[in-house]
């Protein structure tokens, strides 16, 4: 098959007869004003060639809507003026004192919790809250991960979550200091009535489809856009999704897959880390 012709149309992309679309139907037909009756097959294909995949989930921690000695740490909201201190800052300064929304068991539940950018908190009456991105100070994001990796902390290709989350927990004291580092520092909202069985809303504010969600770099690839993703691996991914959201780390060639809900999810998320290709799907 010569490339024009394989780059005719969305169903002679490698692996597109395979796919079931059903839930990538359902993550477009979430979207406001999205056209019910769209043949994503007949839409035409623009390739961006390489990019680096990762994978991303909502957490669910144990929590307290108050501070107790098995909960010490907060999670806040964004103040009225904003902030544009550091993590550090913040942090040492308890400068969001008064802007609480729910309290943690620890620093590195917060900074994962930040990093998803939503999660679902338990608490012990056994109600759950949900809570989304609220805002940001402004700070760059600096990868944890990357950093260890540098320092000969962990070696490179070892690097999951659940690594990460080891290192910082070993040694609390020098965790803190590495994740001060990151000078970004992520605030919540509550969200209330939104039921279990969605996934957390994405930039776009609807609610995400897991393994049909991406989030990319919206410079790249408009917010809303049918997207074939292709991640390459022993267990390789071939499948349509749609680009509803977005991350402070997605800049460029690079793609967020939304996986799911808990910690299945989260093992799965934190594992990947591959390469792949991306491929807009525009009309004509």
């Amino acid at each position: 098959m010569a490339v024009a012709d394989a780059l005719s149309s969305a169903e002679a992309l490698p692996g597109w007869a395979a796919d079931d679309g059903a839930e990538a139907r359902r993550a477009w037909d979430r979207m406001p004003g999205a056209d019910p009756g769209i043949d994503f097959a007949r839409l035409r294909p623009e390739p961006l060639g390489a990019v680096h995949v990762t994978g991303y989930y909502e957490p669910e921690l144990p929590g307290s809507p108050v501070r107790t000695d098995a909960f010490p740490v907060p999670i806040h909201t964004v103040p009225p003026m904003g902030i544009g201190a550091s993590r550090a800052e913040i942090e040492r300064g308890d400068l969001l004192a008064g802007h609480e929304i729910a309290w943690l068991r620890d620093p590195v539940d917060r900074f994962f919790l930040q990093v998803q950018g939503s999660g679902r908190i338990a608490m012990p009456d056994g109600t759950v809250l949900r809570v989304t991105y609220g805002g940001r100070n402004g700070h760059p994001y600096r990868s944890l991960g990357r950093l260890l990796v540098e320092r000969g902390e962990l070696e490179d290709g070892t690097v999951t979550a659940e690594a990460v989350q080891g290192w910082l927990r070993a040694d609390p004291a020098r965790g803190g200091r590495l994740m001060h580092e990151n000078p970004s520092y992520v605030m919540f909202r509550a969200l209330h009535g939104t039921r279990a069985s969605d996934g957390p809303p994405g930039t776009m504010g609807v609610p995400l489809t897991p393994g049909r969600s991406v989030a990319v770099d919206p410079a790249l690839v408009p917010l809303g856009t049918p997207v074939w993703l292709e991640v390459d691996g022993p267990d390789p991914i071939r499948r349509l999704c749609v680009a509803q959201d977005t991350g402070s780390a997605i800049k460029g060639a690079r793609v967020d897959l939304f996986i799911g809900t808990g910690a299945v999810a989260g093992r799965i998320a934190g594992a990947m880390n591959r390469g792949g290709r991306l491929t807009p799907l525009l009309p004509r």
